[in-house]
């Protein structure tokens, strides 16, 4: 993928129920959602971004949330077909959708398909029954190998979806579960250790001691079986939370990570626009309703844009490109910041085992990238 990529984000933000854990922008809503009226404003409000980049080829497009799997088949159809409209889409793009495993949200697997969808990221996040129960999920272990194994007989790519260092997990239990979800993925994996977000019902246990999560040490280890199992499956952790066989990697998440542009669209989406040789970093209005009025009567969500100069994206670049295998060109990193970066700094840090440079790239290594915010601070700081 090039440096000139374009995907589409599409944010979708209703929920069944809110997850302890989850600090996205969701919404659950107690009466029936017009989802076609958001379908609808989602392309007026693409409509905005065509008009601030229109020559652009879609590489890309991926519906977040939310739960987007809450969608009815039409309403992506619709969005698929207001992002055909207006721009040219790669004949192979690659058009992902989260979906939750419950029996409903499956059922609209082959919808999605006829819509154009060709790869599916499953929230599977445990195959434990009392976990599943305390992370808010509404699926049981079995429910979800079922979905799971229906999106890999429907989609050309799938991905099996997993949470670890939860509450009271040890290391063995965490084997024994990934071993297990090792058999049933299908060439990607996501596999995201559990963090406690401000303002989440978690951070809320936490801070009343009600709540324990994995110590340090504990969460290294469980880190390090992650490394372990999938590599001897043929899984590369081509970034820090994902695992791949080659020619499975999400496409739109490296355009994320190679600081490609985007546009989101949606309530809470956020983009990074061409703006010269600026960038401008775009955030939509995060209540649903609110959103879909800003919508109807600007023709665009936005709550703020703010203008990322070059120097300012050099660092983002940075930021970004470090959490994948294959890291950063050192070239571009000039380019934006006018400056190249320190070889000393670099020397240094290639001593403590935490960078690898080849050519003209600089990747963390595995031991980098456990300490990423402070290398990063080493380099461009």
């Amino acid at each position: 993928m090039s440096g000139d990529a374009f995907g589409v984000y599409v944010h979708w933000p209703f929920c069944k129920a809110k997850c302890p854990y989850c600090d996205f922008n969701s919404h659950v809503r107690h009466q029936p959602v017009d989802e076609m009226s958001f379908a609808r404003t989602l392309v007026t409000e693409l409509k905005s971004f065509h008009a601030r980049r229109p020559h652009r080829t879609v590489s890309s497009i991926f519906f977040g949330g939310g739960t987007p799997s809450l969608m009815p088949p039409a309403a992506v159809a619709h969005v698929l077909d207001g992002i055909a409209a207006l721009w040219p889409v790669a004949p192979d793009a690659e058009i992902t959708l989260e979906a939750n495993p419950t029996s409903v949200e499956a059922e609209n697997f082959r919808g999605y398909r006829s819509a154009g969808v060709n790869r599916v990221s499953v929230g599977v996040q445990s195959l434990d029954a009392a976990d599943l129960k305390a992370l808010g999920r509404q699926h049981t272990p079995e429910e979800a190998r079922a979905a799971f194994q229906l999106a890999a007989k429907i989609f050309p790519r799938v991905s099996f979806d997993l949470i670890y260092a939860r509450p009271r997990q040890s290391r063995e239990s965490w084997r024994a579960e990934l071993s297990q979800a090792l058999c049933e993925q299908q060439g990607h994996m996501s596999l995201y250790q559990l963090t406690i977000e401000p303002e989440t019902r978690f951070a809320d246990l936490f801070r009343e001691g009600k709540l324990a999560i994995p110590e340090d040490d504990l969460a290294a280890d469980l880190y390090d079986i992650t490394q372990e199992l999938t590599a001897q499956h043929g899984l590369s952790c081509y970034e820090i939370s994902n695992h791949a066989a080659p020619g499975h990697e999400s496409r739109h998440n490296l355009l994320y990570w190679r600081y490609g542009e985007y546009a989101g669209v949606g309530p809470g989406a956020h983009s990074r626009i061409a703006d010269g040789d600026n960038r401008l970093a775009i955030m939509n209005e995060k209540h649903p309703e609110t959103w879909r009025d800003r919508v109807a009567s600007a023709g665009h969500g936005i709550a703020s844009s703010e203008t990322v100069t070059p120097q300012e994206q050099a660092r983002e670049y940075v930021l970004m490109g470090l959490r994948i295998a294959e890291g950063i060109s050192l070239a571009r990193y000039e380019a934006l910041a006018g400056r190249s970066m320190s070889t000393a700094q670099i020397a240094m840090l290639s001593d403590l085992g935490l960078v690898t440079q080849k050519a003209d790239r600089l990747a963390a290594t595995q031991a980098g990238r456990r300490v990423l915010n402070g290398l990063i601070a080493e380099l461009v700081d």
